[in-house]
């Protein structure tokens, strides 16, 4: 992709998840415009109310779309972390496990609360995460990338944000919280499904018009 190619705006009032997302277009080596949404008026208020990380992803998409320009891209994702122990969950729901407005303080605890017993076995998750790439009547694209591990016992390590404390990768001795940046980016949901979107910009030879 070359860096004359269009801006893209990021659905999310998250900054470190904005520095996180163009951490890992740089590290891809590839030049994407990507910018926060500030740049079209700022993320709205918006019910997370879709049953899966798709439909979540695509109604930031929308939201942020409906305030930009009708050239403009939106680029959203919806993350979460699944755990087989807990038939799925918190899916969806990881960013308010705890309840509305919960630090992930609150939803790690809970998270080891609601473990408490299981035996180190059967602690298998994954990271998902799920990115839509919108522009105004054109189709939704969605990139997904998955992370496979284990949820620890004690949380462990300073970097990161989120469940990172409690995620040990597959293959690996530290949780994300330990590592730093540019591995996890190598090994990360985020990581990968970033991964895909540079391949289809590149593929498309992506230009916005």
């Amino acid at each position: 992709m070359s860096p004359g190619g269009p801006a893209i705006y990021l659905a999310s009032g998250n900054l470190n998840k904005l520095e996180e997302f163009r951490e890992m277009i740089e590290s891809s080596g590839r030049s994407i415009d990507l910018r926060g949404a500030d740049g079209v008026g700022g993320m709205p208020e918006v019910e997370e109310s879709g049953l899966t990380f798709e439909e979540n992803a695509l109604i930031k998409a929308q939201a942020l779309a409906l305030l930009a320009d009708e050239k403009a891209w939106v680029l959203a994702d919806d993350s979460g972390l699944v755990v087989d122990a807990l038939d799925g969950g918190p899916g969806v729901l990881s960013a308010r496990f705890a309840g509305p407005g919960a630090a992930a303080s609150d939803n790690n605890r809970k998270l080891l609360h609601t473990l408490r017993g299981i035996e180190p076995d059967r602690r298998t998750a994954r990271f998902v995460c799920v990115l839509c790439l919108l522009r105004k009547g054109s189709p939704a694209r969605y990139f997904t990338g998955k992370c496979e591990g284990h949820i620890m016992s004690t949380p462990s390590g300073n970097e990161g944000f989120g469940y990172d404390p409690l995620f040990r990768p597959v293959g690996f001795t530290e949780t994300f919280a330990s590592m730093g940046a540019a591995a996890k980016h190598q090994l990360s949901h985020r990581g990968k499904a970033v991964a895909e979107l540079v391949r289809f910009l590149d593929s498309q030879a992506f230009t916005g018009t």
